[in-house]
């Protein structure tokens, strides 16, 4: 897809991966709404992408709420007019430090599955039938190695993010037909506030910078045949060609 004179929105987009893929996403020609729940850092996040040249537009919400969806995607569409990338990134870890199964209680698992989940599966909905009408359009779930490794005190997360990748890949089947990709991508470990929340001894020096990961996830949405529906594409392998 070729990204100039495209919307966007991009969930989880007040810190982290999120605030980097939409500011990389508005240097590319996007016109980029930015969705998360903590006003200040949001509307800071819009700001200085509109000071460096780009289009962008911030709606508080939480994406674990279902009566946001709806709002969010009519005030985006009437901001920067029918979306044709939606990068479902809004995640949540859960209580921290991270617990047991057998520690877990059964509403931290439901607001885990709401977030992680279920609030992607609701806006895709909303978004993705434009998306085929017009023949057009990328959805990119953001995922994790959580996903498909199973680790101790992970379990919350790491079932939302695997039950999201298998949900990406229906999706993908179901579309596609109609000219609608569907991703699902392992940002690998980045130098994050949740990565820092999820696990406080690491070394920072390790670990990835969210805008190279970002760097390469538009890299992804802008290749066709290297980025196929229904992949699962781990960023930091994922080459970012001249």
């Amino acid at each position: 897809m070729n990204i100039r004179d495209t919307s966007s929105l991009v969930t989880g987009a007040s810190r982290g991966l999120g605030r980097a893929l939409a500011a990389r996403l508005a240097s590319a020609g996007s016109r980029v709404v930015l969705v998360a729940r903590e006003v200040e850092p949001l509307e800071r996040a819009a700001a200085e992408i509109r000071a460096a040249g780009g289009t962008a537009h911030a709606i508080a919400a939480d994406i674990g709420d279902k009566d946001a969806i709806y709002p969010v995607a009519g005030q985006a569409a009437a901001l920067v007019g029918p979306i044709d990338i939606l990068v479902n990134n809004a995640s949540t870890l859960g209580p921290t430090p991270l617990r047991l199964l057998l520690d877990t209680e059964c509403e931290d698992l439901e607001r885990a599955l709401a977030v992680n989940l279920v609030g992607p599966f609701r806006l895709s909905k909303v978004l993705a039938g434009s998306m085929a009408l017009r023949r057009r359009g990328v959805v990119v779930n953001v995922s994790s190695d959580a996903a498909v490794e199973a680790y101790p005190t992970w379990g919350a997360y790491a079932a939302s993010k695997a039950a999201l990748d298998h949900l990406g890949r229906v999706w993908a089947a179901e579309l596609a037909e109609h000219g609608v990709r569907v991703l699902a991508v392992d940002p690998g470990e980045m130098d994050t506030r949740m990565h820092a929340d999820a696990v406080p001894d690491a070394d920072r020096s390790t670990l990835a910078d969210p805008d190279d990961i970002a760097r390469r996830i538009v890299a992804m949405i802008e290749a066709d045949q290297r980025a196929p529906s229904g992949a699962r594409l781990v960023a930091p392998s994922f080459e970012v060609q001249p």
